[in-house]
């Protein structure tokens, strides 16, 4: 495996394990600076749409990540050639970041959209509701004050308190930074299956071989289902995921339709 790595993989594995080290044992306020923030944060920078790219949360996001781009970036490059392999890599990693912010802010806006309907009729069903979305950044103790609450919906003091508790998860959520190459590595993933569709891929969980059209569709389709649901608890960025599936796809269109690109 690493006797056929290719230059631009070998360069891209050693900028994104050299920042992490760097980042987690040196300089750690790397990751504040170049994390990708929602767009209305006091922290967002335009610069973080390309640095995020190069940060990751731990080793095992790392490695996750290198390890795809190991697998699949060699024989892309040697399809494609370097150029290609590094534009499709920062096309879909910058691309992916910015369509999740857009994404974001939706969210935020639709966060604030209810924030501002609860303080115009602080109904406690509703500010409940409110919570049980967001109930990962919680624990127990603002249910109890949900039930205090509805047993006096009219109390200003727990009003306030629940202005202050909305307050404080819109800045949470408007707070939250996004790391990771892992837009860029999906549309590696489309790239690789639409152009080697048929390559036979050996899984290790299950331990069954599975053709690459197969495994990417699978993907494709677990990131859908996992936008569509929106899991509070879940803090992987499945948009970011789907936004380097699609993008990557149509980069790959593209150049599949100038068959002379190829060459």
């Amino acid at each position: 495996m690493f006797r056929n790595i290719t230059p631009v993989v070998q360069n891209l594995l050693l900028i994104n394990i050299i920042l992490f080290i760097v980042s987690a044992f040196i300089f750690p306020v790397l990751n504040e600076w170049f994390a990708l923030y929602y767009i209305g944060s006091q922290y967002f920078k335009p610069f973080q749409f390309l640095t995020y790219m190069f940060m990751h949360a731990d080793f095992w996001h790392l490695f996750s990540n290198m390890f795809g781009l190991l697998i699949f970036g060699p024989l892309l490059e040697q399809f494609l050639g370097p150029k290609k392999l590094l534009i499709l890599w920062m096309v879909c990693g910058v691309g992916s970041g910015v369509l999740y912010s857009g994404y974001n802010i939706y969210r935020m806006n639709n966060l604030e959209a209810k924030v501002e309907r609860f303080q115009a009729n602080p109904d406690p069903e509703y500010f409940n509701k409110i919570v049980l979305e967001n109930r990962n950044f919680f624990d127990r103790r603002v249910f109890e004050f949900v039930d205090d609450f509805s047993r006096d919906p009219q109390d200003k003091v727990k009003i306030d308190r629940a202005n202050q508790t909305l307050a404080a998860i819109s800045e949470i959520q408007g707070n939250i930074p996004m790391v990771g190459a892992s837009g860029a590595l999906f549309g590696i993933l489309i790239a690789f299956a639409m152009l080697f569709p048929n390559t036979q891929l050996f899984l290790l969980f299950p331990p069954m071989p599975v053709k690459a059209k197969y495994l990417v569709l699978f993907y494709g389709l677990y990131t859908i289902y996992n936008v569509l649901i929106n899991n509070p608890l879940d803090n992987v960025a499945h948009f970011a995921h789907l936004s380097g599936l699609i993008i990557g796809g149509a980069l790959v269109y593209k150049w599949k339709k100038d068959r002379n690109s190829f060459y």
